[in-house]
């Protein structure tokens, strides 16, 4: 077919944002696990709700860590049921598996029931769910906006800790911690089903308007993005195709170190530490739609490069500031860290559509999201250190360390150039 150029994006491209916002709004949920894992690690409310024991702190990480891995590796298939049957069925497979998950959660009154749950359903729904809503908005605008277009998209995940943080506690203290998952976990059903038919692709021959007359001069002043549709298979034989699972991992480790443990982290300073949970998820929201915006105009590397180090900065002043007590800093070390972690979500897609194109767009960023899973490692090992030496304090200096790692990665890191076999 032939192309069909627009000299506006259509109103229905800006509908498919919404709705996939909307479907990251509900998974989102991951976000705000530290608010779950507050309560399950206190003893007195457990045995009052019909629990031997409480769990301990790295028991207690183990459900969002298993969430966190299957999601990560869901996103390959997810991305492969996307590119081949489109987004809405993608996005039903995850309303589903979300649905019976926090369902089984809550019903099942045991770790292994959360485990399952949570860990299990949970995981499957966000791999599958999540890998819809990106790659269809993307179709539906020019390169000069992809990073824009994939923050505003992600901004819901990130986002979501804002609202469902007080929900859950309020869910929590009012009635219980089973019903907290069997509430949200008939609303995500609903919603996400229903956001889900809303998500499309362009016609065939749709071709997105391209930059203002204004802005195509420094849009032609930035690197190249490739003009070839990579196939995974070709994709995985570059270098740069590890160097961005690397980054990802890099980035998200330390963001994960602080949104698994932050209700425990600032109890010293706040009892109520969902407000700086709900504090984080706007942070995160506000980090993915202010990092895709500016990479769009400095490049991604430049962008990447410097989130890492600001991130880094907070987890190194983070020991001291705890030790003070500093609610201010707290919140403002916390805050960046939450900005970083957000603004990998839509770096890491507008890099992997920048070097590997959009055709198979789908597959390719799932594959490089196994960086994103491998991140889990650090609110697990983030729990063992506060088990054994009683602080987290040697945990914000690893990560720190890793974030620096990650500086002189993004440096190196350019667009692979394609060569036929």
């Amino acid at each position: 077919m032939s192309a069909q150029t627009v000299d506006k994006v259509p109103a229905k491209a800006w509908r498919v944002v919404f709705a996939g916002t909307t479907i990251n709004l509900c998974l989102g949920c991951l976000y705000a696990w530290s608010v779950w894992l507050k309560y399950l690690t206190d003893d007195a409310y457990m045995k009052a709700h019909g629990w031997a024991h409480a769990l301990t702190a790295e028991q207690a990480a183990n459900p969002k860590s298993l969430c966190i891995l299957i999601f990560a590796l869901l996103m390959i298939p997810g991305g492969k049921i996307q590119d081949k049957y489109g987004p809405k069925v993608a996005a039903a497979i995850g309303a589903i598996a979300m649905g019976i998950g926090m369902i089984i959660a809550g019903t099942a009154h045991s770790y292994e029931g959360i485990l399952w749950g949570f860990g299990v359903g949970g995981g499957i729904a966000m791999g599958i769910a999540y890998a819809a809503p990106t790659p269809a908005a993307l179709k539906w605008f020019g390169p000069h906006m992809r990073g824009l277009i994939a923050g505003l998209v992600v901004s819901g995940y990130g986002g979501a800790a804002f609202y469902v943080a007080p929900l859950i506690r309020w869910l929590i203290t009012s009635y219980s911690l089973s019903t907290s998952f069997v509430v949200l976990g008939i609303a995500y059903f609903i919603i996400i089903f229903i956001a889900g038919m809303m998500l499309a692709w362009p016609e065939p021959g749709y071709v997105p308007p391209g930059p203002p007359a204004e802005k195509v001069k420094e849009t032609e002043d930035r690197p190249k993005m490739t003009t070839v549709d990579w196939t995974a298979g070709e994709m995985v034989k570059t270098w740069q195709f590890y160097a961005l699972v690397a980054l990802f991992c890099l980035n998200t480790q330390a963001g994960l170190l602080i949104i698994g443990h932050i209700a425990k982290i600032i109890k010293p300073m706040l009892e109520k530490g969902f407000i700086l949970v709900s504090f984080g998820g706007l942070m995160n929201a506000c980090g993915r739609i202010g990092t895709g915006k500016y990479s769009d105009i400095i490049g991604r590397d430049r962008a990447y490069m410097l989130n890492a180090a600001a991130a880094a900065a907070a987890m190194f002043a983070l020991p001291a500031i705890i030790a003070a007590k500093n609610l201010f800093l707290a919140f403002l070390a916390c805050g960046i860290a939450y900005w970083v972690y957000g603004g990998g979500l839509s770096l890491l897609p507008s890099y992997t559509a920048d070097f590997f194109g959009m055709k198979n767009f789908g597959f390719n960023y799932g594959l490089v999201f196994i960086g994103w899973g491998l991140g889990a490692f650090m609110p697990k090992l983030a729990g063992h250190i506060k088990d054994v030496t009683g602080s987290y304090n040697e945990a914000f200096y690893i990560a720190g360390g890793l974030l620096i790692v990650a500086i002189f990665l993004a440096m190196v890191t350019k667009r692979p150039k394609y060569q036929k076999a």
